[in-house]
């Protein structure tokens, strides 16, 4: 299994090109792909977003949250700002949900390489 951010479903849902646009082509059609649960929130909350579009990732399997969930992301976010750089919410979020399943994150989100630096957030490809 692959997980995929919300930088690159919404690039794929555009029909932008790129490296992790490919690669996440290729996780949906061998049904290697799954979310982060922050991840299915940030698309669904897109007012815009297509009902179809919105049925399809409903399909998508979601990594689930295990327990102690919270108290891990609070203090992997800690440890990220520790070394002043920027981690929003939603990114340790989505980064303590791959770290939990040891789940690879397909992103363009370059913000995801300080959880790589300080926690071994594993990166599948960006472009």
């Amino acid at each position: 299994m692959i997980a995929a951010d919300t930088s690159t479903v919404i690039a794929y849902l555009a029909g932008t090109s790129g490296q992790d646009v490919e690669a996440l082509d290729i996780a949906l059609s061998e049904s290697r792909m799954c979310l982060p649960p922050v991840v299915l929130t940030e698309l669904l909350s897109d007012p815009r977003l297509p009902v179809a579009v919105a049925r399809l990732l409903e399909e998508v399997p979601v990594l689930e949250i295990r327990d102690g969930y919270w108290r891990r992301t609070g203090l992997l976010r800690a440890r990220v700002l520790a070394t002043k750089r920027r981690a929003r919410l939603a990114d340790a979020l989505i980064a303590q949900s791959c770290l939990d399943h040891d789940t690879a994150l397909l992103t363009r989100d370059e913000d995801f390489r300080h959880f790589e630096k300080v926690a071994g957030l594993r990166i599948a490809t960006t472009r």
